[in-house]
């Protein structure tokens, strides 16, 4: 009998996303079938101490970490096992545990979805689900995705990138170049954050002002993009390494003026967003959408997985790439996997695929030389 696969999990961060992915990671580990995969739990508190233990999901949840095990994970390949700290009358003891076959990085947001885990699990050497650090860190970043974006001509709309330090030292000249530029309405944004926390629809110079306040709480890069006219949500979710499959497109219908933070997780009810799958559009629509997701994924050099998000103007039919997200919302009702099953994949099948593509971009990986050798 073949040994189980040891995952593990990680979820929490230092994020304003740190529930989201607590509520994901749940999710997929409840989906994970045990006869083939060992599961280890690992968390990574508000303050970002990694930890665990057989119930760190909850104990995140309710901000009681206190009796977990602390542990750290080495940049050394030849070390693929937590270590576990103890730190007793000032002194640290250290011992480790079995190596982890692979990593399921459930993070959303900052610290976790932007390379910088996958950094860390790249110079461990161990295979992990979803973007490399490339691809995670360009398709975090709005400001330059929407570059690579333009660079491969995929339709995008018209934004300005501010930097904090601008907005800080001169707040009257931002606000009075953004309107003359975009004009009104806008979204401002966090370049660098998901789940829409930060984000504001500024209809006038003084809600401008306010929503790049906003914004400059969680990030040094800001972005402002121009509306698009009556648009629609849509979305499909993408699979694969070099060789991506798409899903059938799916539509939100948000709650509120936009699907705001409070519209994805909050409303409940009659009050809730609608997710409609498969997206009421055309057949000629839905090709077009499938085919910019995929041109989108291998231009920011994607892999595992990501959710195309795109903007649809009501008006004019007209498209455009908003956004590619590499770690996306994982619960069982959450638009990426709702539209693999609608494609005919179930959520255990997904989980399974994704490892299976993390352990194969691994072994493609390890085909690279890290030395060389003249030749004599």
């Amino acid at each position: 009998m073949a040994r189980r696969l040891r995952v593990g999990v990680v979820c929490g961060g230092r994020s304003g996303e740190h529930e989201v992915s607590v509520a994901s990671a749940r999710s997929v580990m409840a989906a994970m079938d045990r006869d083939k995969y060992e599961v280890v739990p690992i968390g990574i508190t508000k303050e970002g101490c990694w930890i665990t233990a057989a119930d760190v999901v909850k104990a995140l949840a309710a901000g009681q970490t206190e009796n977990s095990q602390q542990v750290a994970l080495l940049a050394d390949p030849r070390r693929t096992g937590l270590v576990r700290l103890d730190d007793r009358e000032g002194t640290a003891e250290t011992s480790i545990e079995a190596g982890l076959d692979v990593v399921f990085p459930v993070l959303h947001g900052t610290f976790g979805e932007d390379g910088t885990v996958q950094g860390l699990l790249e110079l461990a050497g161990i295979p992990y689900v979803g973007a490399g650090v490339l691809g995670s860190a360009v398709g975090m970043d709005k400001a330059v995705f929407k570059d690579v974006m333009q660079a491969h001509g995929l339709p995008i709309v018209d934004h300005v990138v501010i930097k904090r330090k601008e907005w800080d030292a001169s707040p009257e000249r931002i606000v009075e170049d953004v309107a003359s530029s975009l004009g009104f309405p806008v979204f401002t944004k966090p370049a660098n954050l998901g789940s829409s926390v930060g984000i504001c629809k500024c209809q006038d110079r003084a809600s401008l002002a306010d929503g790049l306040a906003e914004a400059a709480r969680y990030d040094r890069k800001l972005i402002v993009e121009a509306a698009v006219p009556a648009a629609r949500e849509i979305e499909v979710s993408v699979l694969g390494n070099d060789d991506p499959i798409v899903s059938v497109p799916g539509e939100v219908v948000p709650s509120r003026e936009f699907y705001s933070y409070e519209a994805k997780y909050l409303d409940e009810g009659d009050d809730a967003s609608r997710l409609l799958i498969p997206a009421p559009i055309s057949s000629t629509l839905t090709g077009l959408v499938r085919e910019l997701a995929i041109k989108a994924y291998l231009a920011i050099d994607c892999s595992g997985m990501a959710r195309a998000d795109f903007l649809l103007s009501s008006e004019t039919d007209e498209l455009y790439v908003n956004e590619l997200n590499t770690i996306p919302g994982f619960t069982s009702i959450s638009m990426y996997p709702k539209l693999w099953e609608a494609s005919g994949m179930t959520y255990r099948e997904l989980i399974d695929r994704l490892i299976g593509l993390a352990l194969e971009r691994h072994r493609d990986r390890e085909r690279c030389e890290t030395a060389y050798q003249v030749a004599r």
